[in-house]
């Protein structure tokens, strides 16, 4: 009977537990995070910002609806957790090439992109990410430029 009540209680202060589809130590899933945190930096996710979050985290990786889905609640829960961005960056970096990397930072520029509106806490956070990728100043910067000539005036 007591343990019935400790599993009760435990169930109901941290809810289901589900298993998760992506492992922690997936590159997918830091860089979904990455893109979580770009949405959510300025204070607030659009509805623009969440489907862009969507299409980009599928396209990228080329999931279906459901498990795109699975990955950016997994990636919003890891970004939540986070204190930093070091182990995002730090994954991607032994995951992908120098190619891969710079895409991780494109991406973000799509991510913040998305609403029109670039604030400083959003190229402050591109800059520190892509600083930790690896991604050279010069790269960083022609990304953000070449994103922002796809967005259009």
């Amino acid at each position: 009977m007591f343990e019935s009540f400790r599993k009760f209680l435990s169930d109901v202060s941290e809810g289901e537990k589900r298993p998760t589809h992506f492992e922690h130590d997936d590159y997918r899933l830091a860089a979904a995070a990455l893109l979580v945190h770009a949405a959510a930096i300025d204070g607030t996710v659009s509805d623009i910002e969440r489907g862009k979050l969507h299409a980009l985290i599928k396209r990228q990786f080329g999931l279906d609806e459901e498990t795109t889905d699975e990955l950016v609640a997994e990636a919003t829960a890891a970004e939540h957790e986070a204190i930093d961005l070091y182990h995002f960056t730090q994954l991607i970096n032994r995951s992908l090439e120098q190619d891969g990397r710079r895409r991780v930072v494109e991406m973000m520029w799509e991510m913040v992109y998305a609403d029109g509106h670039v604030s400083e806490f959003e190229r402050n956070l591109i800059w520190r990410a892509a600083d930790l990728l690896g991604v050279p100043s010069r790269d960083r910067i022609e990304l953000g430029q070449q994103v922002a000539s796809r967005q259009g005036p």
